[in-house]
């Protein structure tokens, strides 16, 4: 049986053939719209040149718009990127925030989305000013729920509290699936591997985290084993991964309204072995999750010191994966247009 959960893609996996002028934003879309993800997300600084310092150039617009109503594609999501930390060599003042978030959602509604995503570091004050402004445009701010953050972690539980007294229907999440890290990806152990760790160092870290073990046991150990640089980073990683139940998405799922399938890579089974996508799709069908689950391919950034990225391939992969999980009778293959 089909679900009503659709598929997407973030534009952020296609970022290495993007940077390299392998692939053009029309490369982008047609490629995702073959696979059946017509639900696009998209990062401004990525496919927008001179965004946001500049704006962006209305004819770029007309052309993402011309693309999109080409390959039936549906604008899902725009991820925008305040850091009001790290403005300028100063911290940016409240009203400046606000007005900060405002271009974004002005630029959302450009570019036809119904969502923009929010750094999970944005004060959820911040967001509960645009809120109506954000109602105004039709568009939800979302905040990513991300790594090593969760839905029982105090910032993000001072985020719903906030929404919720707010009031607005404008605010809500986006979890990205990576907070789902059951086990230690082998990519990345493979790159500590390459990069002098140790292999029974190596081999100590993947199973403590598989066991669940502390992370600074786990540093305090590698230590004691003699490890140093690359070898304490690896254990370092433990700090900012865990395995969260994704049932806890259960209680916040009114407010969320989409996914970043988050990946770090699709073995030939079409299998992600370190996320368990079955029971997170199975969670988002008994939660009525209708929105999109959007591929973020993020194991690029792992294997180009050895090998070139195949963020296609490995997409396709994804989608295929996700396809099966939601029941579709087709399954995603390139050049063969799957109906939206």
């Amino acid at each position: 049986m089909s679900s009503t959960i659709k598929r997407g893609v973030s534009l952020y996996s296609y970022q290495n053939e993007t940077f390299q002028g392998k692939m053009s934003l029309e490369d982008c879309l047609r490629t995702s719209a073959e696979l059946g993800a017509h639900g696009i997300e998209v990062i401004g600084e990525q496919t927008f040149w001179g965004w946001p310092e500049c704006g962006a150039m209305q004819e770029d617009i007309d052309n993402w718009h011309r693309l999109i109503a080409k390959y039936n594609c549906v604008p899902v999501c725009h991820d925008f990127m305040l850091d009001y930390k790290r403005y300028k060599g100063r911290e940016m003042p409240f009203a400046e925030q606000v007005a900060s978030v405002k271009n974004d959602i002005d630029f959302g509604a450009r570019l036809g989305v119904k969502f923009i995503r929010a750094l999970v570091s944005i004060d959820p004050a911040v967001l509960v000013a645009a809120a109506d402004y954000a109602q105004e445009k039709g568009i939800k701010i979302l905040i990513e729920v991300h790594a090593p953050l969760h839905f029982d972690h105090p910032w993000i539980i001072r985020h719903a509290e906030a929404f919720e007294k707010s009031g607005s229907d404008a605010l809500g999440f986006l979890p990205d699936m990576g907070m789902f890290l059951f086990k230690f990806p082998p990519v990345w152990k493979e790159k500590f591997l390459r990069i002098g760790v140790p292999k029974a160092i190596a081999d100590y870290v993947e199973k403590a985290y598989e066991d669940r073990v502390l992370s600074e046991y786990v540093i305090l150990n590698v230590q004691e084993m003699g490890g140093t640089g690359p070898a304490v980073a690896m254990a370092e990683t433990l700090r900012h991964n865990a395995a969260f139940e994704p049932k806890r998405m259960l209680d916040y799922m009114p407010r969320i309204h989409n996914i970043h399938g988050k990946f770090y890579q699709m073995d030939e089974d079409y299998v992600e072995p370190s996320i368990p996508y079955d029971q997170i799709v199975k969670v988002l069908k008994q939660g009525g999750y209708q929105g999109y689950i959007c591929s973020e391919y993020e194991g690029n950034r792992w294997i180009e010191d050895a090998q070139e990225p195949d963020s296609v391939e490995q997409v396709r992969r994804q989608q295929v994966m996700l396809a099966r999980l939601l029941g579709e009778s087709v399954e995603p293959s390139l050049n063969t247009t799957v109906a939206a």
